[in-house]
């Protein structure tokens, strides 16, 4: 600041990741944004909460403080799905765990409103995005308010906040008190009104109050499965309305509609802004940051994903409406990554939360709205839908071109159905994928056999796996090449029982293919699953749903997957006989 002839920043991010000047990076991307847009910005990573004066380090900000918990929600970050406290932390220098408290967002806002009682403050990212309503939390096996109120910020940000968080500076710089600003697209405020009255916002939907969804009856678990329902039907910028929680008396949350995601041009000028990728000087001692090392010299092609799994929260945070980036943009950005000092050749990823959802699912998807009442490729693919990989094969073709990249992987999500539904460059496609993009193995996600199970994921039909699995290994066999596809399947999922998980293991020894790991169901805010593990429904239908609920249970159905260990031998006799499957205990043990 001093070097600058900064008196005070507009704006400090209090971040609960260590610094990384990368666009994978929340604190990064919002203060470049930010910067691009000419105000001051400091960043306060991973400050020691348990000092006072850790928020004092760049004096008080002009316009107030911006507060995020990390790339992960910190509960997440600190505990494993069986609740385990984790011994490291991807997201902190050396991978050093323990260097932010646990509900860091609630921590951090209570260490700033110490130092600077009247500051505004502003809280987003996944932590915020993701518990911005009553939200089941897993931790304490509760219904917990909205993180707006329990943390007593001014705004919550949710979603992806480029969009907002400039809007919101525009107004502040321009002297409007954070107190008015109750109106921008993609936030949440806090509104008194009187108990039991209308919600207190001309038009809103009004959600099941928070009384009404904390308990553990039948009415207050059917009101939580509605509430889900309602903030999904209203997810969509276009046709979404405003919705209202009532929360202790005449304490409200309002959610305004959902900001418009950035289209290409505003994603192609994000994204090329001048960012080091490099950690922060200050780290050097301390050892790498491990985040950074499956990012450091990959590409971000595009936002959104229309997949419409249940477990997963992007499109809850992200939105369903995808925006790539454009050719040349990317072209661009490799030419920078080549340029950097230890590249070697390699991208290690061109792609997103779906790498080959490269563009909008139909028209609408190109306004960055989406239908409410459907999703684009479950139960069966939208009429709509325009599954089209030819833009994505020309962006790789264009990278493959520059002189000084030997190789580029992709390695987020491919959604194999999607490559199955097109019918003129889906062929094409997976001879390239084959050819030019995978280095002896491809990671994809079936998560499961059983129709069942699928139907709760929001899945297709293990067929289409059975599908590409054969494609694939016909289409290597072509190519005279050794590759691999590794699989990744979910145990204890709601509406998997120990029969469906009996099975899979039986499909996994028929295949040959026992994984090393497996991901045991984490229900974690914001997903349809884990409204179903809650409630013990489905809240697409409110009829009665199986849950893995006690650790018994999903320690069977994981084990059960690992029939191969000899570690798991007891439990999975156990297994297989409260399924009543011994018949199989010849074949997998």
């Amino acid at each position: 600041m001093e070097e600058r002839g900064w008196e005070a920043c507009d704006f400090i991010f209090v971040s609960g990741d260590a610094y990384i000047d990368h666009p994978s990076f929340a604190a990064a991307l919002v203060c470049r944004v930010l910067e691009d847009a000419g105000y001051k910005t400091g960043i306060i990573p991973q400050p020691d909460w348990k000092d006072p004066a850790a928020y004092t380090a760049l004096g008080r900000p002009r316009l107030g403080f911006l507060v995020g918990s990390g790339n992960m929600d910190s509960m997440v970050a600190h505990y494993t799905a069986a609740k385990r406290k984790r011994s490291d932390d991807a997201y902190s220098p050396g991978g050093k765990a323990g260097l932010r408290p646990d509900r860091a967002l609630l921590i951090y806002v209570e260490g700033i409103r110490r130092a600077y009682k009247d500051a505004p403050v502003i809280i987003g990212g996944i932590e915020a995005s993701l518990r911005r309503f009553a939200h089941y939390d897993y931790w304490s096996d509760t219904v917990r308010r909205s993180i707006l109120l329990d943390s007593k910020a001014d705004i919550l940000v949710y979603g992806m906040g480029e969009k907002p968080i400039l809007e919101i500076a525009r107004r502040l710089a321009a002297g409007e008190a954070i107190g008015k600003i109750r109106d921008v697209r993609g936030t949440c405020v806090r509104v008194q009104g009187a108990s039991g009255a209308s919600p207190p916002c001309e038009g809103a939907v009004k959600l099941p109050e928070y009384a009404a969804v904390k308990g553990n009856d039948d009415s207050s678990l059917r009101a939580y499965a509605e509430h889900f329902m309602l903030q999904k039907h209203n997810a969509d910028p276009e046709s979404g309305r405003p919705l209202a929680e009532q929360s202790d008396g005449n304490r409200w949350v309002i959610q305004n509609p959902p900001a418009f995601p950035l289209n290409s041009e505003e994603l192609d000028r994000i994204y090329e802004l001048p960012f080091t990728r490099r950690p922060h000087p200050a780290y050097d001692k301390a050892g790498d940051i491990p985040a950074l090392k499956e990012v450091a010299f990959s590409l971000t092609a595009n936002r959104g994903c229309f997949g419409g799994c249940s477990f997963c929260a992007i499109t809850f945070h992200q939105g369903r409406a995808v925006a790539a980036r454009s050719k040349e943009s990317l072209v661009r950005e490799a030419r920078r990554l080549a340029a950097l000092s230890g590249f070697k050749g390699y991208i290690h990823d061109v792609g997103g939360p779906t790498a080959n959802f490269f563009g909008p699912a139909c028209e609408k998807q190109k306004r960055g709205a989406f239908c409410a009442g459907r999703e684009c490729l479950y139960p069966a693919p939208c009429p709509q839908l325009k599954a089209d990989h030819g833009a994505y094969l020309d962006t790789l073709q264009a990278l493959r071109k520059e002189k000084n990249i030997k190789k580029i992987f992709i390695r987020s999500g491919i959604r194999f159905d999607f490559i199955q539904l097109d019918k003129k460059h889906g062929k094409e496609f997976l001879e390239t994928l084959c050819r030019h993009h995978v280095s002896g193995q491809l990671k994809v996600a079936p998560e499961h056999i059983s129709p069942a199970v699928l139907c709760a994921m929001g899945k297709c039909g293990h067929e289409c796996y059975e599908q590409f699995r054969n494609d694939y290994a016909a289409q290597n066999r072509q190519l005279g090449l050794k590759q691999y596809l590794i699989p990744y399947f979910i145990s204890g999922h709601p509406g998997a029982a120990l029969a469906d998980a009996a099975e899979l293991a039986l499909y996994l020894k028929k295949t040959g293919f026992v994984p090393e790991q497996t991901q045991d169901f984490y229900p974690t805010p914001g997903t349809m699953s884990t409204v179903m593990y809650r409630t013990g429904l489905d809240p697409r239908t409110m009829e009665p749903i199986h849950v893995a609920r006690g650790e018994r249970e999903r320690r069977l159905q994981h084990a059960l997957l690992h029939f191969d260990q000899r570690d798991k031998r007891q439990l999975v006799i156990e297994a297989l006989q409260e399924a009543g499957r011994e018949d199989l205990m010849g074949i997998l043990l």
